[in-house]
C-alpha cells in the first residue's frame, strides 16, 4: 500500500509586533518640606487690551498676549480691585471650639441663599487691613482688637483677576451693623464644630468660607499637637 504524501509544512508566520503601550505621565516627586516653585516665572506680554464692559464693580478686558512660555493667546479677563475676607472669631469662652461670625444672604449668581463669612470689595487704592476693618463693622457691627493676615488666594484665575485676602479677626466687640442698601444679611454666631459639620454635609458652598474655616481649623489642630 503506497504511503500517503507528507503534508506540506506551513510557512513560518512573522511574529506579531506588540502595540506600544501609551506612556504614563508620572508627576515629579517633591518633598513635602520644600515649597513648590512656579513652573515658569515672568509675566505675559500684552499685545492689545480692549475694555468690553466697564461696570461699578469690575471691568471685562479682551486681550491678545504672548504668554511667558511664548504661546500666543486671546483671553477675556475680569479685572477687579480685589476683595477682603474676614474670619471673625469669638474665642473668649472656648478657645477649642470658638464662635464664628457668619452671614446668610441670597446670591443671585448662585441662585440660592449661601452661608458666608463677611467679605467685601476694596476701594481703589484702599489698604487691605483698613478695608477689612471697615467691611466687618459695616456688615456685622463688630470691631476686633487683633488682626492677622491668614491667606491670599484667587478664586477662579482662569478668567477672574480678583485677589482675595483673608484676615483673622479676634477680640471682638459687638456694635450696630450698617450694611449697604442692597444688602439683606442674616447675621449669626455659629460654633466652629458646627460649621465643620455643615461643610462635611455640603451645606456650605461659598469658596472663601471653605478656605478660611478649614485653614483656621487646621491651624488650631497644629497648636493642640504642640
Amino acid at each position: 500500500m503506497p504511503k500517503a504524501a507528507p503534508k506540506a509544512r506551513k510557512a513560518n508566520k512573522p511574529a506579531k509586533t506588540p502595540k506600544p503601550k501609551a506612556a504614563k505621565t508620572v508627576p515629579a516627586k517633591t518633598s513635602a518640606h520644600k515649597a513648590l516653585k512656579p513652573a515658569s516665572e515672568g509675566k505675559a506680554q500684552v499685545l492689545s487690551s480692549v475694555v468690553a464692559y466697564n461696570g461699578p464693580l469690575f471691568r471685562v478686558h479682551q486681550e491678545k498676549l504672548i504668554e511667558p512660555g511664548g504661546k500666543h493667546s486671546e483671553r477675556d479677563v475680569i479685572r477687579h480691585n480685589g476683595s477682603i475676607v474676614i474670619l471673625a472669631v469669638d474665642n473668649s469662652k472656648n478657645k477649642k471650639d470658638p464662635w464664628i461670625v457668619v452671614e446668610r444672604q441670597y446670591r443671585h449668581a448662585a441662585g440660592q441663599f449661601l452661608w458666608e463669612v463677611p467679605a467685601g470689595t476694596l476701594e481703589p487704592g484702599e489698604d487691605r487691613l483698613l478695608g477689612a476693618q471697615r467691611e466687618l463693622e459695616e456688615e456685622t457691627g463688630y470691631r476686633a482688637k487683633k488682626w492677622l493676615p491668614l491667606v491670599e488666594f484667587y478664586a477662579s484665575p482662569g478668567f477672574l483677576g480678583e485677589s482675595m485676602q483673608v484676615f483673622l479677626a479676634e477680640g471682638l466687640t459687638p456694635g450696630h451693623p450698617h450694611p449697604e442698601d442692597d444688602e439683606e444679611i442674616d447675621l449669626r454666631l455659629v460654633k466652629l464644630s458646627d460649621i465643620l459639620r455643615m461643610i462635611e454635609k455640603g451645606a456650605i458652598l461659598d469658596g472663601k468660607t471653605l478656605i478660611s474655616v478649614l485653614l483656621y481649623a487646621h491651624h488650631l489642630q497644629k497648636k493642640r499637637k504642640k
